[in-house]
């Protein structure tokens, strides 16, 4: 799915499209510095639903 402003547009989208969501998940996501390090930056969330 795309990039929403929140979550709340999100499960709104979700929602009128005839889903209902039972899962959410967060997946940090990473940036790799110059000596190797993994620094986080954001994270991506992920919504699991089912058709109502």
């Amino acid at each position: 799915m795309s990039d929403f402003d929140s979550i709340d547009s999100c499960l709104d989208q979700i929602a009128k499209d005839g889903y209902r969501p039972i899962r959410r998940m967060e997946k940090p996501v990473f940036e790799e510095k110059k000596n190797g390090e993994r620094v986080p930056i954001s994270q991506e969330i992920v919504f699991e639903a089912i058709e109502k």
